[in-house]
């Protein structure tokens, strides 16, 4: 998909997600060598976003498996139609072959196939990238489902027989780490985790991601973040979320952060009962707005770096 690992950095810039130069070589050397990538980390840090954005870059489609508790071979493979396939014998009851093997293979064959995210995924003729989300909600058994496919590139169905894919898909696999992934599973991965951002990291996704809005409102909502990050929250903002805190304060017309907005801006930053309660203690959200400030001058300090400089 990419020459090197600096077009990588760059198409991810662009694509508005902004890479260290480690995760930029390592996306490189799993697209050249065909390995999936597993990303660790938080709720919240850009997992899912950086595949999004990869898809972006590479100008190919996103094939996105969501998974979650109880999800099953038929959700994540796809299933034999049966409807079809009756339709097909009621319609075509005159023409078919009427020698049972071969009408049987007839029936067990991708036209009569609904494919799921993974059969759609190898069977693209051009490569696209695969996201598997939040893969530590399913257990073990879901986890060995996906080894042969993590391995040789195809998918065994029973009746379909071996599907082998037309072209090798990005594996990208995201884990909030709700339990340990299994080792099979890791060792066909390339491994890397994201943490939060810190002031300088933070700034520079702002800074990509809301353009048009004034430096000291992009620092000052750095600082926000970093501060709500420290708060102790019962769940801490996401980079995405604070993106949207910017974009709100720009429809306010707002160049700043203000202690007397506080309710308004609530609903962006504070998304459990809990944390809306601490946030609405008196001087709760003024000592954040002023904690954040404290941040402002790293994060501007950040932002006044050329782009080329700050690019992975």
């Amino acid at each position: 998909m990419f020459t090197s690992p600096e077009l990588v950095g760059c198409g991810l810039r662009i694509a508005g997600y902004a890479a260290d130069p480690v995760l930029v070589q390592i996306i490189w050397l799993a697209t050249q060598m065909q390995k999936p990538v597993l990303i660790e980390g938080p709720p919240g840090t850009g997992k899912t976003y950086l595949a999004q954005a990869f898809a972006a870059a590479a100008q190919t489609e996103l094939i996105r498996l969501q998974c979650f508790e109880g999800i099953t071979e038929r959700q994540a493979i796809g299933s034999f139609d049966e409807a079809l396939q009756r339709l097909f014998l009621e319609t075509q009851a005159q023409v078919v072959d009427r020698q049972w093997e071969s009408l049987r293979t007839r029936l067990h064959t991708l036209d009569f196939f609904t494919q799921g995210p993974l059969l759609q995924a190898v069977l693209q003729p051009k490569p696209v990238v695969l996201l598997i989300d939040e893969l530590d909600k399913v257990d073990q058994k879901f986890e060995a489902l996906l080894l042969e496919i993590l391995s040789d590139w195809q998918i065994t169905v029973p009746k379909l027989g071996t599907v082998k894919a037309q072209s090798v898909p990005f594996v990208v696999m995201t884990s909030n780490q709700e339990r340990r992934l299994g080792d099979p599973l890791r060792r066909r991965s390339l491994y890397q985790r994201i943490e939060h951002p810190d002031v300088k990291k933070e700034a520079e996704i702002l800074d990509i991601r809301t353009v048009d809005a004034p430096v000291e409102l992009k620092a000052q909502a750095v600082g926000l973040a970093q501060a709500l990050r420290g708060y102790n929250l019962v769940k801490p903002p996401s980079i995405d979320e604070i993106v949207q805190f910017v974009r709100a304060l720009q429809l306010l017309g707002r160049s700043e952060i203000r202690p007397e907005d506080r309710d308004v801006l609530l609903p962006f930053l504070a998304k459990t009962e809990e944390d809306v309660k601490r946030l609405l203690l008196r001087d709760g959200f003024s000592s954040l707005v002023a904690t954040a400030r404290e941040y402002r001058d790293q994060a501007l300090r950040a932002m006044s770096q050329r782009p080329e400089e700050a690019v992975a």
